[in-house]
């Protein structure tokens, strides 16, 4: 659904934009706070706090009501484990249970977002509301911080190997543009990204596996892991504008 209303909102906005009398155009650059969460499987885990940063360029017809955009950012997804089921190998490698940092699981993703804007003209600035298809490669994890607590026979961690690197998913959100000059703005805005795949798939194991301390059966359950990310954003906008003279 979240695919077919981003497809309308794109066609519905062309008419517009490829009647403008202008070839002008915007760009800057935006960053911010994200907030990310993950359902593993059934289970809510709690946020991990982390930062984007973003590159995009728009079209910027004459009266500024809809646009085209695109943009390339870069993202930390994921989420954490804070006070609660924590614990860590000790000096003779034994469990200890302890109340301490937060086990972090961080996802480093490359996006890609082709989207519009439908802005609205309040005088001195403009609000305005956004939809647009995302697209993710997956770069890095830390994922890699667990595989102790995997080789001990702690498989409820996530493990390298079942990251799906390619991605895709929706953005949804609004802000301002708020002029400092003629051809120099600010932006604020605030966006949700929900996944629409799995950023992780672990299949469930068909026979149980010895586990490597105890020496018991142990049966392994399929996992699954989608992201949705909260964030804040403010950045620079740079209007290049085009007059055509008679």
């Amino acid at each position: 659904m979240r695919v077919l209303l981003g497809i309308i909102f794109l066609v519905a906005g062309l008419p517009n934009l490829v009647n403008a009398q202008t070839n002008s155009y915007a760009f800057g650059i935006k960053g911010g706070l994200t907030a990310g969460f993950q359902k593993w499987d059934s289970f809510e885990r709690d946020p991990l706090y982390s930062y984007h940063g973003i590159v995009f360029i728009e079209s910027a017809p004459e009266e500024n009501l809809n646009a085209l955009f695109a943009q390339v950012g870069f993202h930390e997804r994921g989420s954490a484990i804070r006070n609660r089921n924590n614990f860590r190998f000790d000096a003779s490698g034994n469990v200890r249970p302890f109340n301490g940092p937060s086990q972090k699981f961080i996802f480093r993703n490359v996006s890609l977002v082709l989207g519009a804007k439908k802005k609205f003209d309040l005088g001195n600035k403009f609000a305005y509301y956004m939809l647009g298809l995302r697209g993710e490669y997956t770069v890095d994890t830390n994922l890699e911080e667990y595989d102790e607590y995997i080789q001990r026979g702690f498989f409820q961690f996530p493990f390298e190997g079942a990251v799906r690197k390619i991605n895709y998913g929706a953005l949804v959100g609004g802000g301002f543009e708020f002029p400092f000059t003629e051809l120099i703005g600010g932006i604020i805005e605030f966006s949700v990204n929900p996944d629409l795949s799995q950023q992780y798939f672990s299949p469930a194991l068909q026979n149980p596996i010895t586990h490597p301390i105890t020496g018991n059966p142990v049966t392994v359950g399929e996992r699954k892991i989608m992201n949705t990310s909260f964030e804040i954003t403010v950045g620079f906008r740079f209007l290049r504008k085009v007059v055509y003279i008679d």
